[in-house]
């Protein structure tokens, strides 16, 4: 273990990261990127991030902003649902929590689209504090360096290492330090994850519900208010699955509907 320790620690001692959210100390500004950082490349993330932060640089301003205004700059991400997400814990936290957020994982945890694994990196990144959690380049580092031959690891297998080799006194570089070196081996390995027992392989964006949501999003955000009919005029996509995405959208709270016309809520 203290062999493995070193290796990673020498590595971001050589090539870490210069991220944004890395030179802030603000638990709001680190939230955003856990976030935004969910299911999504960190290349991806890193302009996107930028522009949110200009324009909601605090959790009052983003509890505040009109969802159109948020969705609008957080168009090519995906998953926007993060956006409502972000923008609803924002009210929470003001309401709740005098402005003020939560370090606890357990407090974290009750907030909208905060699971276990994203609590406890808030809490690690934010607060400093040594919580054991995995995401994608963890994985990836303990099952490169401890499971090498072997196939089907189990998150549960790997929590115990992971707790193990937690540095209790610095979680915060620890966990960067993780991540980098787990970057660097999806670069010059092929993908430890796929030994992982919870790998999946992400099923093709083209053509997906998922993408179909972003377009009739994207059909609002341009024209604001609009009906069905201009929505399907505008995508030129299967009728039926523009009228169940519109269906969704409406029922999850990102659009409503006003005499025939659509728009973002």
């Amino acid at each position: 273990m203290q062999d493995f320790q070193k290796t990673i620690w020498e590595y971001y001692r050589k090539h870490a990261r210069t991220l944004p959210w890395r030179k802030t100390r603000s638990p709001y500004h680190i939230l955003v990127s856990e976030i935004m950082l969910q299911q999504t490349q960190v290349e991806r993330v890193i302009e996107k991030y930028k522009k949110f932060i200009s324009a909601f640089p605090d959790l009052s301003s983003l509890s505040r902003a009109p969802l159109h205004d948020v969705l609008s700059i957080w168009q090519g991400l995906g998953y926007n649902r993060r956006a409502i997400a972000l923008k609803q814990i924002a009210y929470e936290v003001i309401t709740k929590y005098d402005g003020i957020l939560p370090s606890s994982v357990d407090t974290l945890i009750q907030l909208p689209g905060i699971g276990k694994a994203t609590a406890s990196a808030i809490a690690a990144f934010a607060f400093n504090q040594p919580t054991v959690f995995i995401e994608t380049n963890i994985r990836r580092v303990f099952i490169h360096c401890f499971f090498q031959d072997r196939g089907n690891v189990k998150d549960s297998e790997l929590l115990s290492l992971i707790e193990e080799a937690l540095d209790q006194g610095n979680p915060r570089q620890w966990y960067y330090a993780l991540m980098d070196y787990g970057a660097m081996l999806k670069k010059e390995f092929i993908n430890p994850n796929r030994k992982s027992w919870h790998y999946q392989k992400q099923s093709p964006f083209e053509g997906s519900q998922r993408q179909l949501r972003g377009m009739v999003l994207r059909a609002l955000l341009q024209e604001q208010k609009i009906t069905g009919t201009r929505i399907i005029n505008i995508l030129e996509k299967d009728p039926n699955k523009v009228k169940d995405v519109i269906e969704q959208l409406e029922k999850e709270g990102f659009i409503r509907k006003e005499r025939n016309r659509y728009s973002i809520s």
